[in-house]
């Protein structure tokens, strides 16, 4: 049964309208102020939102902006008796699909949610939405490259492509970021589904353009059988979807957000720990401009811990320290204080894909940039008792020949610890398996 939420403050207006709906077998949700349509509107994610421009707390303009920013898939149309130009674009450019005039027939109206709604499917018989079930957790890496993208003929070998990882565990298709690398996926993913919806989440780690410059062009947004739930935190300047939407807008890309045509569900995280489908997801805020978090997937074959962007504490904070003439020792003991909380929040895990940008030469020369260097990374992960390290983020100067140095060396670093880890350095189109765990 459709769901349809009206936001009008005209009480009789309102219980007309929604007789008409009621009588076509419409759930029906009503609001009387924009405050409370934006809350129910959250609360139900109704397939149609009918919304006034003039209502107290909050006007039409807001509740679209509110809304758009929250759920992509829903359609909203505003209904006024304003016929001007510039508030008709106005809610437009807020989010709203339609603008109608008041006073408004139903046969107007119907054709109006007959042009937003996608044409009507049948439901799906169980078992139809394809999802992935197999014996072991995959992490397939599609994007390792930090900044920038860099193809070539120097950069083959690892991939010039930039962060985008994605994970298969427990019947869950997880992507890791949204860099140039997820064009890649969205094209094998669409061969390997044909004409089968696709369930999938993607968790951003933060909202720098080499993390999402590629959802644009990621293929299976662009299909309304797909159902797509993006997880991320708010951004310093602005929400999440505010900004995944600003890379869409003119005069950057000629195709928006809202007009993608799958089931996009943008989720700002609030809570550190949650689940996606039977993975259970820690999260711990990185060092880095902005708002950036790294993830801990725990499936039932091990853990993931992605951080392809954080700078460690140690080395930045005696050099703040130093330039700003504080205390040496509050800096040092802070630092490793920073330390052990990600030492602890990575402890025992399978696999770690670490921000290893820099050589330790070139570190030197950007501290404070918000990236790692090549021991720290290997020094870590040693610490936490990590079984395998992934370098990753390469620096976009760095050809196949420079990340081949900089892997034999970590491996040096690693043999002369005593401790058995495995090194590799990130290269795109490359697979880790995970076992499931044997249970006696």
């Amino acid at each position: 049964m459709p769901t349809v939420l009206l936001i009008e403050d005209d009480d009789e207006s309102r219980r007309a309208t929604s007789l008409l709906f009621g009588r076509r077998d419409w759930t029906v949700f009503q609001a009387g102020d924009g405050a409370a349509g934006i809350e129910l509107a959250l609360k139900h994610r109704p397939d149609v939102i009918l919304c006034d421009l003039l209502m107290p707390k909050a006007n039409g303009f807001q509740v679209c902006r509110a809304i758009r920013q929250q759920l992509q898939p829903t359609k909203i149309i505003v209904i006024s008796g304003r016929d001007y130009g510039v508030d008709r674009a106005s809610a437009l450019e807020a989010g709203a699909d339609e603008y109608l005039l008041k006073p408004i027939t139903w046969e107007i109206l119907s054709a109006a949610i007959d042009r937003v709604l996608p044409t009507p499917r049948e439901p799906l018989a169980p078992g139809e939405m394809f999802e992935f079930h197999a014996p072991s957790t995959r992490v397939k890496l599609w994007g390792v490259r930090g900044s920038i993208p860099v193809p070539g003929g120097a950069t083959i070998r690892y991939g010039g492509n930039t962060t985008c990882v994605e994970v298969r565990a427990d019947g869950e298709i997880i992507i890791l970021d949204a860099g140039s690398g997820i064009r890649l996926l969205g094209m094998d993913l669409e061969k390997e589904f044909e004409d089968r919806p696709m369930k999938l989440s993607l968790l951003i780690t933060h909202t720098h353009w080499d993390h999402i410059q590629g959802l644009p062009f990621f293929q299976p947004a662009y299909n309304q059988k797909n159902q797509i739930r993006v997880l991320g935190y708010e951004g310093a300047r602005a929400g999440l979807a505010a900004i995944l939407a600003g890379q869409m807008e003119t005069p950057f890309f000629p195709v928006s957000l809202r007009d993608l045509q799958s089931n996009i569900a943008i989720e700002e995280l609030k809570e550190m720990e949650f689940t996606i489908g039977k993975v259970r997801v820690q999260s711990k805020f990185a060092n880095h401009p902005g708002i950036c978090a790294g993830y801990r997937l725990f499936t039932s074959a091990g853990s993931i811990a992605f951080f392809p962007d954080n700078e460690p504490y140690e080395l930045l904070k005696l050099h703040i320290a130093d330039r700003d003439q504080t205390n040496i020792e509050d800096a040092r003991e802070f630092a490793q204080n920073e330390r052990a909380k990600l030492v602890e929040f990575l402890l025992g895990c399978d696999v770690l894909i670490m921000d290893a940008q820099y050589t330790d030469a070139e570190y030197e020369k950007h501290i404070g940039w918000g990236h790692g260097s090549l021991s720290r990374a290997v020094s870590l992960a040693l610490a936490a008792n990590v079984a395998k390290l992934i370098l990753f983020h390469h620096d976009p100067n760095h050809d196949d020949n420079a990340i081949d140095d900089m892997l034999e060396r970590a491996r040096l670093l690693v043999l002369e610890s005593g401790k058995a880890m495995e090194v590799e350095a990130a290269q795109e189109g490359s697979e880790i398996w995970l076992a499931p765990k044997q249970h006696r």
